[in-house]
Order: structure tokens, then sequence, then C-alpha cells
């Protein structure tokens, strides 16, 4: 699980760099905001179900999912559909992201507590 107060090693930002260039590139590649954060989110769900080292949390939780997921690019979106006058997209974004996220992080944890490790 996560620790709330966190004390870093030197080599943290290591875990958290060689993860982040995965996470980062998958999400480029999709050019969208909806599917990332929901594929972040399932995988982020899982990772914290696991009995998981801190190196693995590191490389996996703060580096990929972190570089794979965007709340700014996610409200920057939805801040251009409105201001362009879409805002059915705009609610329907907001909306999908935060039921389908909330729906993938309870499926992936749920997955993550199912496996015996």
């Amino acid at each position: 699980m996560f620790q709330l107060i966190r004390t870093y090693k030197r080599t943290d930002f290591l875990f958290v760099a060689v993860g982040a260039f995965p996470g980062a590139v998958i999400r480029w590649q999709i050019g969208n905001d909806l599917l990332p954060n929901i594929i972040g989110a399932a995988v982020l769900g899982f990772l914290v179900a696991l009995p998981l080292k801190r190196n693995r949390q590191l490389l996996i939780g703060a580096g990929f999912c972190g570089s794979l997921t965007t709340f700014s690019g996610w409200l920057l979106t939805c801040t251009e559909l409105i201001e362009i006058g879409n805002y059915f997209s705009a609610i329907r974004l907001l909306t999908l992201t935060i039921v389908l996220g909330a729906l993938a992080i309870f499926l992936g944890f749920s997955i993550g507590k199912a496996i015996k490790l």
C-alpha cells in the first residue's frame, strides 16, 4: 500500500523515470484522454491490491500510471469543448472519465485481491 508520508531514496527517481517513459509514449500514441485514464486507473487499482515492493510501486504506480494518465490534459479538453460551445461533449467526457475510472480502479483492485502471490 502507498504511504502517506514518504521518505525517498536516491534511486527512487530512477524507478519513476523508467516507468514514466513507456506510460508517456503509450499515452501519446493513443492520442486521447479517456482511454489512458481508464487504463491507468485499472492498473493502479491492480497495483495497490498487490503486496509489491516499493521499487515496483514507484516504477508502475508513480512512473507508468502517473505519466499514462492525465488530469490537466483531460480538463483542458473539457475546457476547449466548453469554449466552442460543445457542452454536451464536455459533460459526457467528465462523466465517462469519472464513472469508468471508478469502475476500472475497482475492477483492477478486485482482480489484484483475487490473485494469490
